[in-house]
This record gives C-alpha cells, sequence and structure tokens, in this order.
C-alpha cells in the first residue's frame, strides 16, 4: 500500500501581530477550543467581495489548517480568492484592525476590507 506523503500548502499568513491578536482575542472572549478562525469572503463592500474574519465551527465543506498554532477553516469555494493572502494587524493612530493583504485581488478598496478578483 502505498502512503500519501504529500502535504497540504498553508494557504494563508498571519503575521506575528495578526496571530498575537487573535489569540488574544480567542483567550479574552473565552472561545471554545471546538472553534477555529474562519476566513472567507461573501459578495459586497465596495469593490465586490469582502472578507470574513471571525471563530466558527468547522462545517463540513471546509478545509482545516494550523498557522502558527492556530485552526484555521476555509469553505472550498472561497479557497482560490484566498490562496496567498496575508493577515496582518495594525495598531498606529490613524488605522487599527486586521488588514488583509491580497495576491489575488484585481483592486481593493481604500479601507481595505473588499476587493475584487
Amino acid at each position: 500500500m502505498e502512503v500519501n506523503t504529500a502535504t497540504t500548502t498553508q494557504p494563508i499568513n498571519l503575521t506575528e501581530s495578526a496571530g498575537a491578536q487573535l489569540k488574544r482575542i480567542k483567550m479574552e472572549q473565552s472561545i471554545p477550543d471546538d472553534h477555529a478562525l474562519r476566513v472567507g469572503v461573501k459578495g459586497g463592500g465596495c469593490s465586490g467581495f469582502s472578507y470574513i474574519l471571525g471563530f466558527d465551527t468547522p462545517k463540513e465543506r471546509d478545509q482545516k489548517y494550523e498557522v502558527d498554532g492556530l485552526d484555521i477553516i476555509i469553505d472550498k469555494a472561497h479557497a482560490i480568492y484566498l490562496l496567498g493572502i496575508e493577515i496582518d494587524w495594525m495598531d498606529g493612530l490613524n488605522n487599527r484592525g486586521f488588514v488583509f493583504n491580497n495576491p489575488n485581488a484585481k483592486e481593493s478598496c481604500g479601507c481595505g476590507t473588499s476587493f475584487s478578483a
């Protein structure tokens, strides 16, 4: 019997600051261990798609990954829009929150929360 030794490529990257912020949120809000970080997209926003980011329980259509000690879930249908994305956390005077750096985006809005593909 042949064993499949292929590994699944991690579809997203978290910066150190984003990972720390997400772990802090999970702890402070007492998110149960059966929840993972859902990263996805939905129609809407000023550029066509907006990002989904929040803790959720895995669904049948999800793919599960571990990134920097966090369980990440992505709906299989959303993976094409998210492959290679980097999630960062900004904490400055003019901008505070998660920032999505998406290599698949043809256009992004000024606020950085929506894109077109």
